[in-house]
């Protein structure tokens, strides 16, 4: 059995209704919206965080799924996929899970359009059930998001991101949505008590993110933009060998991240900078302490099978492809 499918097994039905529940959420009479709405759909992505919904919900209500438990991974859903959308606008990015973007294809406007019809249903979901905890909870990611990706800009046109910059950075931007999620299938569940839930998410949020900072150094194709390096957005690996590099070598590396376009040397000379002053190691090394971290946090919640998912997604996070 695959790990993917592991990990599924406990909500292996639940998922089926969610996804059958997603699909008919956005639905739309504009011919227009309804063909770009059919094509997002059919390249579905890993579909992380409605899992962790769904899990989250299942672990708390003694195996019960209620139907705001549903809701709950829809509502995600739908805001993750505005987002991807809003960031390939933002990214310029052409290609994402190895298909043309919305943004490639239908051009930017339309692009925002159909990022702001996800989000509007996002609402509609949330105020038509009266499910203002649900509402509240994704707001507040939602400008942590926002704000992250702000900081970002603001950190990275002058390439003096520290590693605390780093850690509020991926809290806000990528973080938030996994706590989120975590949040979200416990409060649908019935549970009140979210502070370990919310730092357990904030967690596997961080791992996610740093697997994603050592896929930004790959040359094989993955299936997302790998162009961290071309919009000028500083990562670990590359955060701790400028810190530790000798002054030579740290002004020899920043001149290469000044320049607009990288060519195949520079990006091999940056890889060999990260090498030299281990960079990819320190990085990997990180994921497994917030793992660790994780851990500890999971061993206080139920013992039951999505539990046990919940650990194999957070080995699966680690050890990814793409």
């Amino acid at each position: 059995m695959k790990i993917t499918e592991k990990i599924k097994k406990p909500i292996s039905q639940e998922l089926k209704i969610f996804e059958k529940q997603f699909y008919n959420s956005v639905s739309s009479k504009v011919k227009l919206l309804d063909l770009i709405l059919i094509y997002i759909l059919n390249r579905k992505g890993k579909q992380i965080r409605p899992i962790l919904v769904l899990l989250f919900a299942k672990m708390f209500s003694k195996g019960t799924m209620s139907e705001k438990s549903y809701r709950a991974a829809n509502l995600v859903e739908l805001i993750h996929t505005a987002s991807l959308i809003h960031d390939d606008i933002v990214d310029d990015s052409n290609v994402r899970r190895n298909f043309l973007t919305i943004n490639a294809l239908w051009k930017n406007k339309i692009s925002v359009l159909v990022g702001d019809f996800f989000l509007s249903k996002a609402l509609l979901l949330s105020t038509e059930n009266k499910d203002y905890d649900l509402l509240n909870e994704v707001s507040k990611a939602v400008k942590e998001i926002s704000e992250g990706e702000l900081f970002q800009i603001q950190k990275s046109r002058n390439f003096n991101l520290s590693e605390e910059d780093y850690n509020i950075l991926i809290s806000k931007k990528t973080a938030s949505l996994f706590s989120c999620c975590c949040k979200l299938g416990s409060i649908a569940s019935g549970k009140n008590n979210l502070n370990d839930i919310e730092t357990f998410g904030n967690y596997l949020g961080i791992i996610f993110q740093i697997k994603d900072d050592l896929f930004d150094y790959t040359t094989k194709k993955i299936g997302k933009p790998t162009s961290d390096l071309n919009s000028q957005k500083i990562t670990l690996p590359l955060i701790f060998s400028i810190k530790n590099s000798t002054y030579r070598d740290k002004k020899l590396i920043k001149v290469i991240l000044k320049k607009k376009k990288y060519t195949m040397d520079n990006k091999k000379m940056v890889n060999e900078f990260i090498i030299k002053y281990k960079g990819f190691e320190y990085a990997h090394n990180k994921m497994l302490d917030y793992k660790n971290k994780a851990l500890k946090i999971l061993k206080k919640f139920p013992d039951n099978d999505s539990k046990e998912s919940i650990e194999i997604l957070l080995d699966y996070i680690i050890e990814r492809k793409y």
